[in-house]
């Protein structure tokens, strides 16, 4: 009897993480492997939304993933905004990674790290269009050893929690 109730259990849960994968608020949700675990400069993220209801919010984070053996507490990355029809905008981000005490901040799975980091919080798209969004490291180091992937991801902002 026990066996049977498990299998409920399991069946009900996998269902609740399939239904709830099928309902997200994600637009774009974009990860680059790379080589190596080596993020060189010329290896850069990048994606394009298509905003079809600018009077909405949105979220747009940069997503990390790094191993235990990444030298540095903090990352410095280039994050690049291309509107429709604009001259492409450019602005530097630092996010620190680690606590003093060398503690990751981000959520741990063996030897792997990931964050995923505000770019930009409620933001509203200036008008409806297809939108360029890039992301590169801005290290000294390049390439940057022990980077397993980065990526952007930009979500409806429903306001839930805000």
């Amino acid at each position: 009897m026990t066996k049977i109730k498990h299998l409920v259990v399991a069946v009900a849960f996998i269902n609740l993480i399939l239904i709830s994968g099928c309902i997200t608020n994600n637009i774009s949700d974009v990860n680059v492997s790379m080589p190596k675990h080596r993020w060189s400069y010329i290896n850069k993220v990048a994606t394009e939304v298509d905003i079809k209801d600018h009077t909405k919010t949105y979220d747009l984070f940069f997503k990390l993933r790094h191993t235990a053996k990444y030298r540095y507490s903090n990352i410095y990355i280039l994050f690049h905004f291309k509107a429709p029809g604009k001259k492409q905008v450019t602005r530097r981000y630092e996010f620190k990674l680690a606590q003093g005490t060398g503690q990751w901040l981000g959520a741990g799975s063996g030897d792997l790290f990931s964050y995923n980091l505000p770019l930009l919080r409620s933001f509203h798209f200036p008008a409806p269009g297809k939108y360029t969004l890039v992301v590169e490291q801005c290290m000294r180091d390049n390439p940057l050893h022990h980077i397993s992937d980065a990526g952007i991801m930009v979500s409806v902002n429903e306001g839930l929690g805000q």
